[in-house]
This record gives C-alpha cells, sequence and structure tokens, in this order.
C-alpha cells in the first residue's frame, strides 16, 4: 500500500505527466458529453427491438452510444475503418508503399489522407446507422430532410471524435483513439454490474460473487495474453576498429503473442454488422435472408458466432502479415550486422521468422476467437445480457489493452524521473 500512495506521489510531483493526465481527463469530459446528446427531431423510445439488436453489436465497443442515438453514435470506427484501408492499400498500391518509404514526412501524408477518408466513411455509416434507426418512422420531422440533417451531425461528431483522439495522443497519454472506446465501454460498466446484481437477487449473492471471481480469472488471462512474448534471440557480429573489438552482444526480437491487438474483433464485428445490413435489405423479398439477417443480429446465435470466429482467426491472420514484415526485419539485421545464431542472413531469416510468426499467431487467433464468443455463452448460462459482454468480447480486450497502455506510459515517466533523481544525486556529489 505504501509503494501504491509513492507511486501516486511521483505520479503529481511530473509536471509534464500531470499535464497530460489533465488533458487527457479534459477531452474525456467532452466525449461523453457529446455522448449524451441525442440526435433532433427522434423518439428514442419508438426505436423497433430489431434496430437496437443491430446497434447491440456495435454498442460493445462504443459504449451505448448507438442506442443512445447520440451526436457520437458513429464515433471513431469511420477513422478505425479508414486506418484500416490505409493498411490494405499500403500492401496492394505502390504509390502508398512509396509514401511509407518518406519517413516521418510519408507518415503525415498518410494521416492526411486517411483523416479525408474519414469524413466519406462517416458519411456512408451515417447513412447505414440511421436508414436502420428510423426504419419504424420514429421521427418527428421528414425522415428524408432528417436523414440530411443527421449525416451533417454524425460526419461532425465523427470528425471531433477524430481530433479528440489524435489530441489525446499527442497531448494526453495513451493511445486517444482507444481510451475514447475504453471510456465508453467503462461507463457502461457499473449499470451492467448493477443490473446483474439485481437480476441474481439477495438470494443468489453467492452466484453473483462466483461471477465475478470467473471475471477477474478473464481478465488474468487477458492481461498475460495481451503482455506475453516470443523472443528470438540475435547475435551481433564482432568488429575491431584499431584495437578495440566492439559488438558481439546477444538481444532479442519480442513478438508479442497477440500483434493484432483488437482489431480482428472490431473488423469482424463491422463485417458481421455490413453483413446483416446489405441482407436487411432484401429481407422482404426473400424470407430467408431474413432469416439469416436476424440470426447475424443475434449475439447469442450459432451463425454469428461460427462467422465471428472464423472472421476474427482470419483477420489475426491477415493484420499480423500486413503489419509485421519479417523480410525487412531480415534486411535490417543484415544491414545492422545481427544475426540469428544457426540461421544463415537473408531469406533463411525471412522464412525462419515467418515460421516464428505463424506458430504463435495460430493460438493468438483461437484465443480471441474463443474469447470474442465468451459472452454469449455467458449469457446462454443465465447471466444479463448487459453483464454477459464484459465476460469477453471486445469490450474486455479494449478495457485490459488500453489500461495496460496507461500504465506503461505511466511507467516510462516514472523510469525517466527516477534516471534524472539519480543523475542530480551523482552531479551533487561531484
Amino acid at each position: 500500500m505504501n509503494k501504491l500512495f509513492k507511486v501516486i506521489k511521483d505520479i503529481f510531483l511530473i509536471k509534464e505527466l500531470r499535464i497530460r493526465i489533465r488533458n487527457t481527463l479534459f477531452f474525456l469530459v467532452f466525449f461523453r458529453i457529446g455522448s449524451i446528446i441525442v440526435l433532433p427531431g427522434i423518439d428514442v423510445t419508438q426505436i423497433s427491438g430489431s434496430a437496437k439488436r443491430v446497434f447491440g453489436l456495435l454498442d460493445s465497443f462504443l459504449g451505448s452510444s448507438l442506442n443512445q442515438f447520440s451526436v457520437f453514435s458513429v464515433g471513431v470506427t469511420p477513422y478505425i475503418s479508414a486506418s484500416i484501408i490505409m493498411q490494405l492499400l499500403s500492401i496492394a498500391w505502390p504509390k502508398i508503399q512509396k509514401i511509407q518509404r518518406e519517413g516521418e514526412m510519408g507518415k503525415r501524408k498518410i494521416a492526411q489522407i486517411s483523416r479525408v477518408l474519414t469524413i466519406f466513411i462517416a458519411i456512408f455509416q451515417s447513412f447505414q446507422y440511421l436508414f436502420i434507426a428510423t426504419g419504424s418512422g420514429n421521427v418527428s420531422i421528414s425522415r428524408t430532410f432528417f436523414i440530411f440533417i443527421s449525416i451533417i451531425i454524425l460526419t461532425a461528431g465523427a470528425l471531433f471524435c477524430m481530433w479528440l483522439g489524435e489530441k489525446i495522443t499527442d497531448k494526453g497519454i495513451g493511445n486517444g483513439v482507444t481510451m475514447l472506446i475504453m471510456v465508453g465501454i467503462v461507463s457502461a460498466f457499473p449499470s451492467a454490474l448493477y443490473e446483474e446484481a439485481v437480476h441474481r437477487g439477495s438470494r443468489s449473492m453467492f452466484l453473483f460473487a462466483l461471477e465475478l471471481f470467473v471475471l477477474f480469472l478473464i481478465v488474468l488471462a487477458l492481461v498475460a495474453f495481451t503482455q506475453a512474448t516470443r523472443r528470438v534471440p540475435i547475435q551481433y557480429a564482432k568488429q575491431l576498429s584499431t584495437s578495440t573489438i566492439y559488438g558481439g552482444k546477444r538481444q532479442y526480437i519480442p513478438f508479442k503473442l497477440n500483434s493484432s491487438g483488437v482489431m480482428p474483433i472490431i473488423f469482424a464485428n463491422l463485417l458481421i454488422v455490413a453483413i446483416s445490413f446489405l441482407l436487411g435489405l432484401w429481407k422482404d423479398k426473400f424470407l430467408w435472408l431474413a432469416y439469416i439477417s436476424g440470426m447475424l443480429q443475434d449475439f447469442t446465435s450459432w451463425l454469428f458466432n461460427l462467422l465471428f470466429a472464423f472472421f476474427i482467426i482470419v483477420f489475426t491472420f491477415f493484420y499480423t502479415a500486413i503489419t509485421v514484415n519479417p523480410v525487412q526485419i531480415a534486411e535490417d539485421m543484415k544491414r545492422s550486422g545481427s544475426f540469428i545464431p544457426g540461421i544463415t542472413s537473408g531469406n533463411a531469416t525471412a522464412r525462419f521468422l515467418d515460421g516464428v510468426l505463424d506458430k504463435i499467431t495460430l493460438p493468438a487467433a483461437i484465443f480471441l476467437g474463443v474469447i470474442a464468443v465468451l459472452p454469449a455463452f455467458a449469457c446462454m448460462a443465465g447471466l444479463s445480457s448487459s453483464f454477459s459482454k464484459f465476460y469477453g468480447g471486445t469490450s474486455l480486450l479494449i478495457m485490459v489493452s488500453s489500461i495496460l497502455e496507461i500504465f506503461q506510459q505511466i511507467e516510462s515517466y516514472l523510469l525517466m524521473r527516477r534516471y534524472e533523481v539519480i543523475i542530480n544525486k551523482r552531479v551533487g556529489v561531484k
């Protein structure tokens, strides 16, 4: 306990860290205010149950902003989609690859293209969202006029959320986009916990405590999964300079077990919602399409969970392949004079690293798939629908990943302060 209080004291002693925490809280307050401002002209109480089921799939990582029909309903999903598209184009389009090689200037160009692409994606997603939301005729004005005005509002809200995320990353602490998603999720957790406690009642408090203990074990497993790395040893060749021999040190390349993060789950979620939306356009003509669309809107259905797990496994391999390039790593190692013991430089090193990635990505993809479908099994086991969503899936994974990232940044600032204290003491002694 004394160590905890000391850490808190050290946090407030570091001026830059104190300012970053204050800025982060300030930006998050703005985000939460926008998340409770309802779109003008819509009656939230008249939204159909099928529409709420569709939005519930996305609300698992938007913190109920969709079901509240706020001005930040689409949130940062257009920006996430734009980032994914740019990563895909960086593989398929040589022009984007050329921009990437320009270093810092290339990163700024790609970021600017992503912002422009976010506008068009936000318009499309806003139309898709409003088309579903207003299907039951729950607006007090002309539906066409309402959709037109609301698209402008939601697009502006998405751009503001993107700006907030970038500001939190630059002037706050942690990844801004992930933190905005996490805050929305955390805001829904107390009500879900209360709903589960009421659902169990006073006679089932032991069962409720058991559920919390199981949730604690799942969180521990997620923390271990997020932090796990596969260290590949590398050796630096010894070099002779006049009378001095340098080099020859052994280091490691840390490959994270979950190098793709939450992106496969988010992308799989968005893809299922898009498929459900497209099938719903023809549900009046084909009854079997209506049946499939209904199953994809129910996160406890076998079809939803089967597709969800399959998409997650596929996207985990795909996202790992586009974010970690064994060939580039092998080339960098060759230029720096390092090698893997027992493996020749060049193509053999690239093949070895690619094999290591395949071996660690398979269990990671399966684990992500299992975590993603856990909420469905929890709901079928008798937990309330809102609380069961925290038993895994996107909600819990984003919460754990974001909190760990915040802790790591705080720890880096504290470590820098310790180094400064040690250096100042030595200077003072001299």
